[in-house]
């Protein structure tokens, strides 16, 4: 289908600017198409901003980028209102929230107050200022990045703001090949500065609208449902939301993969990226990979001709 093959011209811009990053283009653009957020998270300098631009360049769609401080502020983010004294009127102005694709840079170091900013923008596409009601113009895709090293100065995302996202997608490092071929890539030249739009934003919407039609077989569905219910020992486990973000998430990726229809292996692919980061307690990252790595061991696939119905 025409509406699918941008994704491969996507993927092959990205590859113009962004070496060894395949896998991690296909995970956001699966999240992108299936409607979701991303939380990038790495150290500094692994490439968050350069994605982020280069993917928002190759849609020709609109780009904002948030420094998170802790001094910075709600309306720093979503706009505010003030008294413009030649109209006589409040007027409001638009903060960096209104464009399609948002990164917010180290998103934990904000404060609370600030991080939930975003609740709404990122659950509903829409900002509520004094009262009145603004929608975002899709597509609107957040991609947040955070820090794993360092802690001091920064205010751990709740459960409520880490269940937003789809996915939570580590950057990887290079191997020792791909950084010798970006060394060769970037030493006489800015990539990012000769990328141009391989699609458009409405493109984008129409993989949106075409990704929730992407077939998932009926025992495809129990399997998702089986995953997200083994995750749910001693309370700790993925909310409703999850169950719906792994279901999308698969679609997507079933959808970036080509296909229009979803395999266990698209399921297998994301189930850690979707379900980790929603496991609530005082479980480290080593520990909830290992236990979605069990479930997915332990829970046998089933076996149709998934491409068609009962």
């Amino acid at each position: 289908m025409e509406e699918i093959s941008s994704l491969s011209k996507i993927e092959e811009n990205v590859a113009k600017v962004m070496v060894g990053k395949t896998e991690v283009t296909k995970l956001l653009l699966a999240s992108l198409v299936a409607g979701g957020h991303v939380l990038l998270e790495d150290v500094p300098g692994t490439g968050k901003t350069v994605l982020a631009r280069t993917l928002a360049k190759s849609m020709g769609c609109s780009f904002n980028r948030v420094q998170f401080t802790p001094d910075l502020l709600p309306s720093d983010v979503t706009g505010l209102s003030f008294f413009n004294q030649e109209k006589g009127a409040f007027t409001f102005k638009e903060g960096p929230v209104f464009t399609n694709i948002l990164l917010a840079d180290e998103i934990n170091r904000a404060t609370p107050r600030t991080q939930s900013s975003l609740l709404e923008c990122m659950a509903e596409g829409q900002v509520t200022v004094d009262g009145e009601t603004r929608v975002l113009a899709p597509p609107f895709f957040v991609i947040a990045t955070q820090n794993p090293v360092e802690t001091i100065g920064c205010f751990p995302l709740p459960e409520a703001q880490l269940d937003r996202f789809m996915m939570k997608i580590p950057m990887g490092a290079l191997s020792v090949s791909e950084e010798r071929q970006m060394l060769d890539r970037f030493i006489n030249a800015e990539p990012l500065a000769r990328i141009e739009a391989v699609c458009t934003a409405e493109e984008i919407i129409k993989l949106q609208t075409l990704c929730r039609e992407v077939y998932v077989h009926e025992d495809l569905r129990g399997y998702l449902v089986a995953l997200v219910q083994a995750t749910r020992k001693n309370r700790t486990g993925v909310s409703p939301r999850g169950t719906l973000a792994l279901l999308r998430a698969s679609q997507g990726y079933a959808l970036v993969q080509g296909r229009t229809y979803v395999v266990p292996e698209d399921i297998k692919e994301i189930a850690h990226y979707v379900l980790c980061h929603r496991f609530i307690g005082e479980f480290d990252d080593t520990q909830k990979a290992s236990v979605v790595t069990g479930i997915l061991n332990r829970i046998e696939l089933p076996t149709e001709d998934w491409k068609s119905k009962r």
